[in-house]
């Protein structure tokens, strides 16, 4: 856990760092989040993810965060805690204000504004590699979120319902199925490779485009592959030579088996390995 936590311009140790039981994002889940991956102790695509923190923060009509403080607050927050691999979680709510009220706080309210690191395991972080190497397994659910999963907000309820039917299953993800279409995963975006070309969902309102899948469509386009933006049909799945899933700490992950049966032969393919080395190339220019 974080030696150390950023909340509301104070340093403070962990076990006084408190919030009000009146927080919104307690009683209503008004309020953002974002994850930074951290590598030898240098953030991984921070400016990208604070331009969409504030972006969620314009959406849910929130006050704005104020980017260079919180890039300040990141590279303090690493060295306070000597994180070297691990992770950065920021969040903004509107704040605590009682008596519980559906409707915005009138007056001066602050609003809560709380940055925490975790560091990742040797555990972990053996996970994540056999995860890259051999791939995982998946399972589909029915779509059962709001109609703005691009905000990226804390009421994540059928996320966290989805992946425990995942686990429950002995799979790593489950990939969520609106109107005939795979669309994304409880924690991440899909791809598919599909008569040699890469197709993924469209960045709108039924997903969250992932600063990590941002990464991979550029990427894939450097590298010559073409890449359709576009919905995976259901029945598509059992024909796709590649089918992986993309996020700050998953990266880039192959999936070997949906709903049990295999996904090209079960085996990883070439263009997932060939986004993977561009992912570790890019951080290993980090320095």
């Amino acid at each position: 856990m974080s030696a150390t936590v950023y909340l509301n311009g104070e340093y403070v140790p962990y076990e006084r760092a408190l919030i009000s039981v009146e927080d919104r994002a307690f009683l209503f889940a008004d309020g953002i989040y974002e994850v930074v991956r951290v590598y030898g102790g240098r953030p991984f695509d921070l400016e990208p993810h604070l331009a969409r923190f504030a972006r969620s923060a314009r959406e849910l009509r929130l006050p704005e965060p104020d980017a260079e403080n919180l890039a300040a607050v990141t590279r303090e927050l690493i060295q306070r805690n000597g994180l070297n691999e691990g992770t950065v979680y920021f969040q903004i709510t509107r704040g605590a204000h009682g008596p519980r009220a559906h409707v915005f706080p009138t007056g001066a309210v602050a609003p809560t504004v709380v940055v925490l690191t975790h560091p990742l395991s040797p555990e972990g972080l053996a996970a994540i590699e056999q995860h890259l190497r051999e791939g995982v397994a998946a399972i589909t659910v029915p779509e059962q979120r709001w109609a703005r999963c691009d905000i990226k907000s804390v009421s994540l309820l059928p996320n966290v319902l989805a992946k425990q039917q995942a686990a429950e299953h002995g799979a790593y993800e489950a990939l969520f199925v609106r109107d005939g279409f795979v669309i994304e995963g409880s924690s991440s975006n899909l791809f598919a490779v599909l008569g040699g070309e890469i197709v993924t969902y469209p960045a709108c309102n039924y997903i969250l485009n992932g600063i990590a899948r941002q990464r991979a469509i550029r990427t894939a386009r450097e590298l010559g592959y073409t890449v359709r933006e576009e919905g995976i049909p259901l029945g598509a799945l059992s024909r796709c030579q590649e089918l992986f899933l993309t996020s700050t700490t998953a990266e880039v992950t192959p999936i070997v088996t949906v709903d049990g049966q295999p996904i090209g032969g079960g085996a990883v393919g070439p263009v997932v390995r060939a986004l993977q080395a561009a992912y570790r190339e890019a951080v290993q220019a980090l320095g």
